[in-house]
């Protein structure tokens, strides 16, 4: 239909390679007054402004056992029926660790822009993170994820993502990670395995692959350019990648981020997050039926300045897709690997 509604800046890359007023550069002072030290690929660090704590005291209200029934640490609510205040308002603090971690010493770049290479060692830091993180005694879940472009909230255009470690599984990937464990005892196999098998079979939906990863629409999409990279063989995190897995994970993160800045020529906004085992101990058997992927949930829709509003009844009631996943799948699948600007280089 004719659209008369906001239309959103598009943002250009002006950006120099180094800018002394870059909190996130090299040798540069963070807002917290910390100075970086003059790195050279990666950098990992605690978030100068952190969501969690790891010191946070422990206190609670209302009735626990129903907070853990309904995020699935415990098997049955306490038979004593809780009072109607202890049922409605059930809270408790969590301890928490949020690290920054910038992926190159350069503003003026991008995923999309970043060669394989580079991107392998921002693998290696996940890597690296996820293993630290998840050792720590009080951690549960890491989650690891970038936000690009400030359409997406993105505070700081150095190329950069952040994890957050949290001591409880949240609750989207708790019942992601019960899906997967109900869906193997009920069939003997493994829901993400069968889900591959039979995208690869129908060609219906696929963006990119390697060797070791498929790139595709899920069947699911809600946002218009959603797209998931997913392993071709289970792998439940990180940590069981060797180094084929390593370079195929950075260079199917870099085709399917070239081509959404190829799609509308611009810096495409994203949310990306991994999708992998919990890090609970004795709780939780994630391991056992995680398998490892990767999300990107874009807002644009039609152009550059023409975003998804997720209000009105997709709002309250449910999602609506703008155009079918098989659409949006044909559309990434015919753009170039090459990025746009190189083309334009003289």
């Amino acid at each position: 239909r004719p659209w008369q509604g906001q239309q959103e800046q598009v943002e250009m890359n002006t950006r120099p390679e180094y800018d002394p007023k870059d909190y996130l550069g090299p040798g540069n002072t963070r807002s917290g007054g910390q100075v970086n030290p003059k790195y050279t690929d990666t950098f990992v660090f605690d978030n100068d402004f952190m969501a969690l704590l790891p010191d946070t005291p422990a206190q609670s209200m209302g009735d626990l056992d129903l907070l853990n029934y309904h995020n699935g640490t415990a098997g049955n609510i306490a038979s004593d029926q809780p009072s109607a205040e202890d049922s409605l308002f059930v809270a408790k603090t969590v301890r928490g660790r949020c690290r920054v971690v910038c992926f190159s010493p350069k503003l003026n770049v991008t995923v999309a822009e970043m060669d394989v290479a580079s991107l392998r060692k921002v693998v290696d830091a996940w890597t690296e993170e996820y293993k630290f993180l998840g050792g720590l005694p009080y951690i549960g879940y890491v989650q690891i994820f970038e936000n690009k472009g400030a359409m997406n909230g993105c505070s700081n255009a150095h190329p950069h993502g952040q994890i957050w470690a949290t001591e409880y599984i949240p609750e989207f990937p708790q019942r992601e990670l019960a899906n997967l464990k109900n869906y193997y005892l009920k069939n003997k196999r493994h829901m993400l395995e069968d889900y591959v098998k039979m995208e690869m079979e129908k060609k219906e939906r696929i963006v990119c692959e390697n060797d070791s990863f498929l790139c595709l629409v899920p069947f699911w999409a809600v946002w218009p350019f959603e797209s998931m990279v997913i392993a071709k063989k289970r792998v439940p995190s990180l940590l069981q990648f060797d180094d084929k897995l390593k370079n195929d994970l950075a260079d199917m993160y870099r085709q399917i981020t070239c081509r959404y800045d190829n799609l509308f020529k611009c810096e495409f906004p994203y949310s990306m997050g991994l999708h992998q085992a919990s890090t609970l101990d004795g709780i939780d058997k994630a391991d056992e039926y995680a398998h490892f992927w990767m999300s990107f949930h874009p807002p644009l829709l039609r152009s550059a300045t023409v975003r998804k509003f997720m209000v009105g009844f997709e709002l309250l009631c449910e999602a609506q897709r703008d155009l079918t996943a098989e659409q949006a799948a044909e559309r990434l699948a015919a753009l170039p690997e090459v990025h746009y600007r190189v083309s334009m280089k003289p």
